[in-house]
């Protein structure tokens, strides 16, 4: 019995929902940040799972995501879009509901942020991407977006009504389930690095050596980044199914790319060249408006004096790319897509595509600009940067200025900047189209050196995101 003195007012009872959730982020941190268990929050988990119909396998750390949804399929439309905001209609909310988000978003978490020590095996690390992207899905995104790689056409950053997270203990922002998809920008390079980090505990070689473990592996930016590194040291098998994944991830990043390239590549009509008069081209509409005086009501019929058909050819002139890429150690994703990217634009007609990799010493990958595959195989990862040694071979390319565009990509840690900054500049005045880009991501991540950034905007030559889709919309302007 709760006691009040004269003219004090009862306060709200205990939420029953909100005691539940925070018992459920509370087991969530415990298990993050304490390898040892906790019995108390662990047993009280059980009771509020079980209370609200979920399976306990929930909560076993060693149980994937997969399995999970596997056992109750039921629950693979509830991780999708998990941690996205969702519009309140008229202030009210299942609180059920919430703690039931709570538990799932709880799983995810856990099997994606708990640092588990020992070695790393093929089968660990497929989990674990695995689980990520169960993580990404729940964000709104792709599976693989947020690390970069070959992800689909989602952002929960986006979504109407991101941002405003809360915190674990449900007592910000009305206690509802954290919405973790304003934070997908820090969450991105974090996911990488811990995928990073499993792939450099693996015994690569070893799991190579082996076709039945090779095949358990799935292609990521991480792998392919260890591959590329470790490729001169590989031989027989290992070098065979090495080749296997960076093949099958360059695929899956060129139908990703293509995509986007395709959707933006149409040229403006040209009406200077009459339209080619097969019925394929026939604007039946056009025909019949054009027609509508030749209507005979007592016969019903329409008399068509002229046909009228549609313009399909397009203005397109020669216009020559050249794609300047640092290929230094803090550049392997960008590497990794300008490839696959300037072979996309290397396929399109009248494109006249160069390609110069560069790191202390360049290298003219033009001959392999058609097919990223054997271009990355040539690449040589890491070591220091020197743009002039890329300069020296991008400015003979240059023969037509005004129909030439420079695409260099690069953080601009240089250490002959000046000089570098001033053939640039000159490129810039010769009238060729100079875009500078900070990196090429899916996430957009990545810095750029200060001093570069403020001489390219007051050269009137802004460095754009590193989003892969900005340089796509750069490039399509520009040779459209």
């Amino acid at each position: 019995m709760t006691h009040l003195s004269a003219g004090q007012e009862p306060g709200p009872e205990p939420d029953a929902y909100d005691n539940r959730r925070q018992v459920l982020y509370w087991r969530l941190l415990a298990r993050l940040f304490d390898p040892e268990e906790q019995a108390s929050l662990e047993s009280a988990s059980v009771a509020v799972v079980e209370d609200i119909g979920l399976p306990p396998a929930l909560l076993d750390p060693d149980a994937s995501v997969d399995s999970v949804v596997q056992r109750h399929p039921e629950l693979a439309a509830e991780f999708d879009g998990l941690m996205t905001p969702e519009p309140e209609e008229d202030g009210a909310r299942d609180r059920a509901a919430e703690v039931r988000r709570a538990a799932l978003a709880s799983k995810v978490l856990l099997n994606v942020f708990a640092s588990r020590p020992g070695d790393v095996t093929a089968e660990r690390l497929a989990r674990w991407q695995s689980d990520a992207e169960w993580l990404e899905r729940s964000l709104g995104c792709g599976p693989g977006e947020l690390r970069g790689g070959r992800g689909g056409q989602g952002g929960g950053a986006n979504r109407p009504g991101a941002g405003g997270g809360v915190s674990p203990t449900g007592t910000g922002g009305g206690g509802r389930t954290p919405d973790l998809s304003r934070l997908i920008p820090e969450i991105g390079p974090e996911l990488g690095s811990i995928e990073a980090g499993l792939v450099q505990r693996m015994r690569l070689r070893e799991v190579l050596a082996d076709p039945a473990l090779a095949s358990r592996l799935t292609p990521s930016m991480s792998l392919i980044e260890q591959l590329l590194r470790d490729k001169n040291n590989l031989s027989g098998v290992a070098l065979a199914n090495a080749k296997t994944l960076i093949r099958r991830y360059v695929d899956e990043v060129t139908e990703v790319l293509r995509t986007q390239v395709e959707k933006s590549t149409v040229g403006e009509l040209d009406r200077s060249v009459p339209p080619k008069r097969v019925f394929r081209n026939l604007d039946i509409d056009r025909t019949i408006w054009k027609n509508l005086t030749n209507w005979s009501p007592e016969e019903e019929r329409l008399y068509v004096d002229r046909l009228y058909y549609r313009h399909t050819s397009r203005k397109t002139t020669p216009q020559r790319l050249v794609v300047v890429v640092d290929q230094s150690g803090s550049m392997v994703d960008s590497m990794v897509n300008c490839t696959i990217l300037a072979s996309i634009f290397a396929g399109l007609p009248k494109v006249d595509v160069h390609l110069i990799a560069y790191d202390t010493q360049a290298l003219d990958l033009t001959p392999w600009a058609h097919d990223p595959f054997e271009t990355l195989l040539r690449t040589k990862l890491g070591g220091g940067t020197d743009g002039t040694v890329a300069m020296a071979l991008a400015q003979p390319k240059i023969a037509e200025p005004r129909n030439t565009v420079v695409v260099w990509i690069s953080d601009f840690y240089e250490w002959r900047h000046q000089e570098l900054f001033d053939s640039m500049a000159a490129v810039h005045r010769s009238g060729a189209k100079f875009i500078p880009v900070g990196s090429v991501t899916s996430s957009g991540r990545g810095s750029v050196n200060p001093w570069f950034r403020e001489r390219f905007k007051d050269l009137g030559t802004p460095v754009i995101s590193g989003h892969i889709k900005k340089l796509v919309h750069e490039l399509k302007t520009f040779l459209t």
